[in-house]
């Protein structure tokens, strides 16, 4: 089965930046629990997302588009990167996000939501 994990983004993560030595820390915390789902056969993707700042909505009413910038709130609403893994089953993938470091400094959520298949 495939799911989507989403990190969900913070007001840090909205202002495009996190405090250092966290950064380093946690890239190389992250680096390492990536490389483990890759030698478990887990990870098809794996990226972070600039801010919704960077961003662009398009709203779509019948006919006409209309083009939105960002920034988009809250914060605790937005994604802030991803994982794509293919797993036996959500309990599988349950058990791998306990095993994640925290993607934030602080209060963090990780959402995961499974591919229609």
């Amino acid at each position: 089965m495939r799911v989507m994990v989403f990190v969900k983004a913070t007001g840090d993560s909205e202002k495009g930046h996190a405090p250092e030595p966290w950064t380093s820390e946690m890239m190389a915390a992250m680096g390492r629990f990536n490389d483990e789902l890759r030698a478990a056969g887990l990870l098809v993707m794996a990226d972070g997302l600039k801010p919704t700042s960077d961003a662009k909505r398009v709203a779509f009413d019948g006919a006409d588009r209309t083009v939105i910038d960002g920034p988009f709130g809250p914060a605790s609403e937005q994604v802030a990167g991803f994982w794509l893994w293919e797993v036996r089953d959500m309990d599988e993938a349950i058990a791998w996000v306990k095993r994640c470091p925290n993607p934030m400094p602080g209060p963090s959520e990780i959402e995961i939501r499974p591919f229609y298949e």
